[in-house]
């Protein structure tokens, strides 16, 4: 039984790893650091609660630490516990810099220490469906993959510190991470990439807005975007290949759930209604035939692999060069937005 810390209580400490945490077998939540409040107690009586991160590192049991704090205290608090002794998942985004993100890894490969960082959506049933396809070679050669994050919220919402200028606000640094990942784990690092950053809420001061266009060999391309005004959320995906193409409409729906309900243990966590399945479409003498890709997700995947990987039985799934490239990916979309210009890939130094 591995013990497990998770420091941050907040929205993704409650419902993203909290729970996933638990339900993983060979893992125990043995601590949760919750600033002030009762509110992990309740959900976790049999967990220990503690009020800062020194106070849970004074814990001799706790091997693996989950980050889930605010953007900011990534780094600083990730070094803290490889420096400590433990192995870290660390929620995205990674760091806020491409450099942070860099020395962590160099710190974890030079102490022996498990880092990695929690792309859960990568577990999604949907985006697991289209992996299988390209795999099995359905679609053809994928030329164009396009991933969409839409919301609609025209105002503010109270007490989101993602909205106040700082670093690791707006909505490049917390949905971008989701997104880059998608197109870097289906088609690997680009050579260039485009970007277009940019505030489209009237009297918002942080990015609220994005389009990313990553460009590979043979003209390849992923076009990545997310918005807070749109009202009718465009397709969640759309992958164009030369046999067939692949569409899903609607969101997968697992983290809405998670954010009131938790599938027990044994339970089915393919959440997927059948009507909003993914279709493969294609051309067969000369008639469009669809056919809906029955989807499978589970987060806790993540957490198995996680678990294994502490135990020597597996590599890590996420890897931090991964993550790493995530960063840079970030970073430079930022750079070509600014620039208004296309830049080339570039490689961090390890």
């Amino acid at each position: 039984m591995i013990d497990v810390g998770l420091v941050g209580f907040g929205l993704g400490g409650r419902c993203f790893h909290a729970p996933v945490i638990r339900a993983v077998e060979g893992l125990r939540l043995a601590a949760i650091v919750q600033r002030r409040g009762g509110e992990a107690k309740q959900l976790y009586p049999e967990a220990r609660i503690v009020r800062s991160l020194d106070e849970l590192l004074e814990i001799e049991t706790i091997r693996l630490v989950v980050i889930a704090t605010p953007n900011q205290t990534h780094f600083p608090f990730a070094m803290r516990c490889l420096e400590a002794g433990r192995d870290v998942v660390l929620d995205k985004p990674f760091t806020n810099t491409v450099a942070e993100a860099a020395e962590l890894v160099r710190t974890a490969k030079r102490l022996g220490r498990v880092l990695t960082v929690y792309h859960d959506r990568r577990f999604d049933a949907d985006f697991q469906a289209l992996r299988k396809l390209v795999a099995a070679g359905e679609l053809g050669k994928v030329v164009k993959f396009e991933a969409h994050y839409d919301r609609f919220r025209p105002k503010l919402k109270p007490g989101a510190w993602r909205e106040i200028p700082g670093p690791g606000s707006g909505i490049l640094a917390d949905l971008g991470p989701h997104l880059v990942d998608y197109a870097l784990t289906l088609l690997g690092t680009p050579e260039r990439i485009t970007a277009s950053l940019r505030i489209e809420r009237p009297g918002f001061v942080t990015d609220d807005a994005f389009d990313i266009w990553l460009h590979y060999p043979d003209n390849v391309m992923a076009v990545l975007g997310a918005s807070m005004l749109s009202v009718e959320p465009r397709s969640r995906f759309v992958v164009l290949g030369t046999d067939a193409s692949y569409l899903k409409k609607r969101f997968d729906p697992l983290e809405s759930e998670l954010r009131v309900h938790v599938p027990g243990p044994g339970e089915s966590w393919m959440l997927e209604k059948p009507e909003n399945f993914g279709e493969v479409i294609s051309e067969v003498d000369g008639r469009i035939e669809r056919r809906k890709i029955v989807s499978f997700g589970d987060w806790r995947e993540f957490y198995a692999n996680v678990r294994d990987a502490l135990l020597g039985k597996a590599e890590l799934l996420v890897t931090p060069e991964q993550a790493l490239n995530v960063m840079i990916a970030l970073e430079l979309a930022r750079e070509s937005s600014e620039a208004r210009r296309t830049v080339d890939w570039k490689t961090a130094e390890l």
